[in-house]
């Protein structure tokens, strides 16, 4: 499983290097729970970074909009973006969700197949009118998407396992991994969740306000607190494998 961690800007961006992140998620916690950040921050993160650590871009909490989502993605695709990743908050059907995330999918790709595609759903749906997150994997298969991810959209302080259970979250993974997906995992978790999302076999799990000093906007990511999650990870892996002698997909 690849630590994801969310930074805003370079300094946090080191944080996260040093701490261990394995995926450096560029995005703007102002602009909403995916909220887009700005082309030149993400082109210096990439810069920065080493390139054997991925980064990724949120391009935001997005209604219908087809054309504005493509073009954005297309933007981050520019700027170094290694994975575009789509919230879709505001549509309301599946048919459309697959329509937009095409148009997404087309546009990242002109920047090179290897890009990475995430579609994203939230776990609290019901609170913000979104599609029900257990259709997210069937429209990122049917939109030629490679990552399906849930994150909740209201950050109040309540996290994914207040709005799906144990069982729905495995359900979630079992379907991308079904149709070829990877399955990503977010929602202000905390330490504790680490390990429940390990033993469900997710193959990302994402954070910020658990590596940061403060909360989710104000406060700062810290390289101690990513190090507090990538050795985690690591120690789960060492025990998976003591456990089954064979190693974990990610």
């Amino acid at each position: 499983m690849k630590l994801l961690v969310s930074p805003t800007d370079e300094q946090e961006a080191l944080e996260a290097i040093r701490g261990g992140a394995d995926i450096i998620d560029v995005k703007n916690p102002r602009e909403g729970s995916l909220g887009a950040s700005f082309p030149w921050i993400i082109r210096r993160i990439r810069e920065i970074t080493p390139r054997d650590i991925e980064v990724s871009a949120a391009i935001g909490d997005l209604p219908y909009l087809p054309g504005t989502a493509s073009l954005a993605a297309l933007g981050a695709a520019l700027s170094g973006a290694n994975y575009v990743k789509v919230g879709l908050l505001g549509v309301r059907s599946p048919d459309d969700a697959v329509f937009m995330m095409r148009q997404v999918r087309k546009a990242a790709k002109e920047c090179g197949d290897q890009i990475k595609v995430v579609t994203a759903g939230y776990a609290d749906a019901t609170r913000v009118g979104s599609l029900d997150p257990s259709l997210i994997p069937e429209v990122a298969h049917r939109s030629g998407s490679d990552i399906a991810m849930i994150d909740t959209a209201v950050k109040d302080g309540r996290g994914l396992f207040d709005f799906m259970d144990v069982g729905r979250v495995k359900g979630f993974i079992e379907a991308a991994h079904e149709r070829g997906l990877l399955a990503a995992i977010a929602g202000s978790l905390g330490r504790e969740d680490i390990p429940v999302i390990y033993g469900l076999g997710a193959d990302i799990v994402g954070v910020r306000s658990a590596v940061c000093d403060g909360d989710r906007i104000s406060g700062r990511v810290r390289a101690e607190k990513v190090r507090e999650l990538s050795d985690l990870i690591r120690e789960l892996r060492r025990g998976f494998n003591h456990r089954t002698g064979r190693g974990f997909p990610l």
